[in-house]
């Protein structure tokens, strides 16, 4: 199979994929995209390989970007993790604790964590590679956030996000357990 081949048989796959997971019918893709519906059917069927504009345009109607559309690769598109599998990297004796809820290696590694801070409990963190960056919501309590020194009151229903190459810390200071839902994008490898 020449790389045309593979290139026009992974969008016939992706495209069909995509439009029934945005439960799109061929004539609402169509009107979205631009696009004839005649040219998404041939496309489907792996009967044409359409230019790079009809291309952008499709997986801009998807929602999705043209990496995505035209992805070979064959494995699951969703990973499911169930809680059980979270992965506890951290715990106290009062009940504060942490779980790597999911990574990803797209575009450089993207983690979704858990945190639980029981009264009067932290965590500090080394400094992380340059370019890396935390967001954090705060679902109970008020989290005492410290980056490079300098402290941070996020209360409940309140997100921060934040350089993390900088030494920081996680820390309740208050009377109630402290929830945090936070997500860590690192940059990829060199």
């Amino acid at each position: 199979m020449t790389d045309l081949d593979q290139l026009t048989q992974s969008l016939a796959r992706n495209l069909k994929r995509w439009r029934g997971e945005r439960s799109f019918t061929l004539d609402a893709l169509a009107a979205r995209a631009g696009v004839s519906r005649g040219m998404i059917i041939q496309i489907e069927q792996a009967r044409t390989n359409p230019s790079v504009g009809t291309t952008v345009k499709l997986a801009d109607a998807l929602g999705i970007s043209i990496t995505t559309l035209l992805d070979h690769e064959q494995g699951a598109p969703v990973r499911i993790v169930p809680e059980s599998q979270a992965v506890r990297m951290w715990s106290t004796e009062a009940g504060s604790s942490n779980a790597l809820l999911v990574g990803t290696e797209a575009r450089g590694p993207l983690e979704l964590w858990s945190w639980q801070l029981m009264p009067g409990d932290g965590s500090a963190s080394d400094p992380h590679p340059q370019g890396t960056v935390e967001l954090l919501h705060v679902t109970a309590g008020t989290l005492t956030l410290v980056v490079d020194g300098t402290e941070y009151s996020v209360p409940a229903g309140a997100s921060a996000t934040f350089e993390a190459h900088h030494a920081h810390a996680y820390r309740n200071e208050g009377s109630e357990p402290v929830g945090v839902t936070m997500a860590v994008s690192i940059p990829p490898a060199r």
